[in-house]
């Protein structure tokens, strides 16, 4: 996915992980890549990955295990 650098980050970063969740690419109860490898990928600062996976969490899409990370919700 290119990120349009126009726009702000963060949403566009949540879309696309969003999409994936939707997808099937990433399954309930699967760890989702850490924000670092997200901010890799997306080529976006690990604080803008941080707030995109946060976003995700509020909506009730992903949940946090403390000390292993983000994980998909159940449907």
């Amino acid at each position: 996915m290119e990120i349009n650098r126009a726009e702000p980050h963060w949403p566009q970063v949540a879309a696309e992980i969003r999409r994936r969740i939707e997808g099937g690419t990433y399954r309930p109860g699967e760890r989702l890549p850490g924000t670092v490898a997200l901010a890799a990928e997306f080529d976006v600062s690990q604080s803008t990955a941080s707030r995109a996976v946060a976003s995700l969490r509020t909506e009730g899409l992903v949940y946090v295990v403390s000390g292993r990370g983000y994980f998909v919700a159940d449907a």
